[in-house]
């Protein structure tokens, strides 16, 4: 089993895609930006490499307006040793890539300009994952999209426009439930009779629920869509974000909610793909939690988040360390329960300037007069009124310019 995150990586200093405006979307402007994406694709791979994700879903946005007639360059061509190598390295390192077109995607919309859009940008992200040679359980999700009034027209229209559809997109496509138009029960049964595998979105069938089956059934069904050749079979697991519309995706993911979803699983050979907007490190959550028991995981986490979680609470911060001294014990659960409680709470000026003394410890001797003045006087202000952005660059800066890597890889900067 991999479990793995989609398209963005959080806590991570410069691995922001980059992107423009149509205005500015020149042949010059869309060059630099498509090789400084792939370039941060390219340590994307690094970092999960490092963190042991296998599973990993590239933005749409990785070739800014892919699809668009604005971009008329052949990137497919012009970046092909950049995209090969990128291929070649998922790969070697047995990652499993993916990409999601979005909502305005739309097969089966009766607007021909709609459907016309779609099949682009469809091709869009099949030449993407074709250009880095990627074998064709590297996969391209979509929604059946609407019911525009009759669900049964609108299902024959996808399934005349899937058929319509090169044969190599056909291959790579998967389709999944939504939260809104069609069911699980729907999907599979337009997956079943057009042999299309089918994905099963956890929180999409808690929305939008067939009773029909019980969810590990609707799961094991959908294994049944799955050929040899598509790879792993594949879910979406998701959790609902408190007070937010139906749907909305949490956060960060509970892990007692999802080792609840886990042990219901018919079957542990498949891939799981977290929606949630704190990404990868929810993935990293799930993956510590489901792996075995190993007190270093704990550890090695708690050396990321230590100084944030200071930031907020220092009853937390000491009840983790508490919890930490057991080094036979493997406290997952409780470990990251704290972290979400510590994440959850606003800091105080007082929390803020206790934190970052802690962090200066490791700085200060790096400082001159000039710098330590600074900081005291950013000390100072940071105690009145919270604000700790000038000082933490302060901080970064030095860090950086001794580096001081524990530091720089600590999510105190970034989250």
């Amino acid at each position: 089993m991999n479990i793995g995150y989609a398209c963005q990586t959080m806590g991570i200093p410069g691995l922001k895609l980059g992107s423009c405006t149509v205005k500015n979307a020149s042949p010059e402007v869309l060059k630099g930006l498509i090789l400084a994406n792939l370039n941060t694709l390219d340590r994307m791979l690094d970092y999960n490499q490092e963190k042991g994700i296998k599973l990993f879903r590239i933005s749409s946005d990785i070739i800014p307006f892919g699809s668009h007639p604005i971009n008329t360059s052949k990137w497919w061509e012009d970046f092909q040793p950049q995209l090969k190598a990128i291929g070649e390295k998922a790969v070697e390192r047995e990652m499993r890539l993916s990409m999601h077109p979005g909502q305005y995607t739309v097969l089966n919309s009766p607007d021909e300009g709609v459907v016309s859009r779609a099949l682009a940008d469809l091709e869009y992200h099949c030449r993407f994952l074709d250009a880095m040679g990627l074998g064709r359980e590297h996969k391209i999700i979509l929604h059946i999209g609407g019911i525009y009034g009759d669900k049964g027209a609108a299902i024959q229209r996808f399934i005349q426009q899937y058929g319509n559809l090169d044969e190599n997109i056909r291959r790579r496509l998967v389709i999944e439930n939504d939260d809104h138009q069609y069911t699980i029960g729907d999907v599979l049964s337009i997956g079943k009779r057009e042999a299309i595998p089918v994905v099963f979105d956890s929180l999409h069938h808690q929305v939008h629920l067939d009773n029909g089956c019980s969810e590990a059934e609707w799961i094991a069904a959908c294994a049944d869509t799955w050929k040899a050749e598509d790879g792993a079979q594949k879910l979406h697991y998701s959790q609902q974000a408190a007070g937010k519309r139906s749907g909305a995706h949490s956060e960060t993911i509970d892990v007692s909610g999802f080792l609840e979803f886990y042990k219901r699983l018919p079957t542990r050979e498949l891939d799981i793909m977290m929606e949630v907007k704190d990404k990868n490190l929810s993935a990293i959550k799930c993956i510590n939690a489901t792996s075995a028991p190993k007190i270093s995981r704990l550890e090695q986490e708690w050396g990321l988040y230590k100084y944030l979680v200071l930031e907020r609470s220092p009853r937390i911060y000491n009840e983790i360390r508490q919890l930490l001294k057991d080094k036979a014990a493997y406290p997952v659960v409780a470990f990251y329960k704290l972290i979400d409680e510590a994440l959850k709470t606003q800091p105080t000026g007082g929390n803020a300037v206790n934190s970052a003394q802690h962090v200066w410890g490791y700085v200060r001797d790096f400082a001159d007069e000039k710098t330590k003045f600074n900081f005291e006087k950013q000390l100072e202000k940071v105690s009145q009124d919270c604000s700790t952005t000038t000082l933490k660059r302060q901080l970064w800066k030095l860090a950086n310019a001794h580096g001081q890597t524990y530091l720089l890889n600590s999510y105190y900067f970034t989250l």
